[in-house]
């Protein structure tokens, strides 16, 4: 009897972990906002020919849980500089499986996570939308967009550009999560780069 109810356990246990194994890249224990410092630079043409100084918070909070996966926001906050405008940055949204993480891009964000976490399946995802891999590596191409996921030892970069001098740069680590964070518009007209600060804190 004893056997038999340790097989059926062991069984539960093994559908449960394939289900979702969680993503090394991005994950949490709980939904409590997990907060990081991030330092780096800023420019644009109001700022002037050279960059100056940058610091930010960056709030990582698990917003909702799947049997196949999470819901991740990450705000950027406490944005300081001494650029006469204060910088903005808007929340992304990352839904996360066991191999992916897709940003999600939708006009109402909020009420598309209620939709999306009340599913049973995760939604169809489009290329240009993946921002995150576990293996392997990944190219796509929109217009003159061009985007490349590599994986590095323990880091996953997602680096995309356009021939304008747009770009954007994402670079994931195992266990720690968002370690990396810039974008830019036009020739050198306007962008950022921050980097999460070294502390033994994981994520």
């Amino acid at each position: 009897m004893d056997h038999k109810r340790l097989a059926i356990s062991s069984i539960a246990i093994l559908l449960a972990v394939s289900t979702y194994a969680a993503n090394p890249f991005l994950d949490a224990k709980d939904d409590k906002p997990v907060s990081a410092k991030f330092r780096g630079t800023e420019w644009s043409d109001e700022i002037g020919r050279d960059e100056i100084p940058l610091t930010a918070r960056v709030v990582t909070t698990r917003i909702a849980k799947m049997p196949w996966g999470a819901i991740f926001k990450i705000e950027v906050t406490d944005l300081k500089s001494r650029a006469p405008k204060k910088r903005e940055i808007r929340p992304d949204y990352f839904i996360v499986t066991d191999d992916r993480i897709v940003l999600l891009n939708e006009e109402d964000n909020d009420a598309a996570v209620k939709k999306i976490s009340a599913s049973d399946k995760p939604p169809q995802f489009e290329p240009g939308e993946i921002y995150g891999i576990t293996s392997g590596s990944f190219d796509h191409e929109d217009g003159l967009w061009k985007a490349t996921i590599r994986l590095k030892g323990d880091l996953c970069i997602y680096d995309s550009s356009h021939p304008s001098g747009h770009f954007k740069k994402i670079i994931w680590k195992k266990s720690v999560g968002l370690v990396e964070y810039a974008s830019g518009y036009g020739a050198h007209a306007d962008g950022y780069r921050l980097k999460r600060e070294v502390t033994s804190q994981k994520q």
